[in-house]
């Protein structure tokens, strides 16, 4: 289900200045982000993200092990982005400026998304609490 949906930027502009600038996200919360939000850690808030791997070097079995836990908690957020897109006017360009159209047309996929997985739950496990 999709709980929140950030107002939309260009393309060429960085998830972690997006996040610094647009996100508040208040303290006790625990965020699970992807390596496009490296050094973005809110204050008071629970950051897992996935460790990158050395130059040159390979990374431990452990710090394998947490990769995979976090990318299990993560697929959730790509299957539902997934899921808007399927709405092929989210994912083609849209030329129509006026009136916030774009915001409203990605506002409404979401909310048929919630609308068609509220009767599909799906079984995942908590691995991170």
């Amino acid at each position: 289900m999709v709980l929140y949906v950030s107002p939309t930027f260009d393309g060429r502009i960085h998830d972690k200045r997006i996040a610094g600038t647009a996100y508040s996200i208040p303290p006790g919360y625990t965020l699970v982000q992807d390596t496009g939000y490296q050094g973005y850690c809110p204050e008071g808030v629970t950051v897992f993200q996935p460790q990158k791997r050395p130059k040159g070097k390979e990374l431990t079995p452990e710090q394998k092990q947490h990769n995979r836990l976090i990318s299990s908690f993560r697929v959730r957020v790509e299957h539902a982005i997934g899921s808007i897109k399927r709405y092929r006017t989210v994912k083609n360009e849209c030329r129509l400026r006026k009136d916030f159209f774009i915001e409203n047309v990605f506002d409404t996929c979401a909310a048929l998304h919630n609308f068609r997985s509220k009767d599909r739950t799906f079984a995942y496990e908590n691995k991170l609490t």
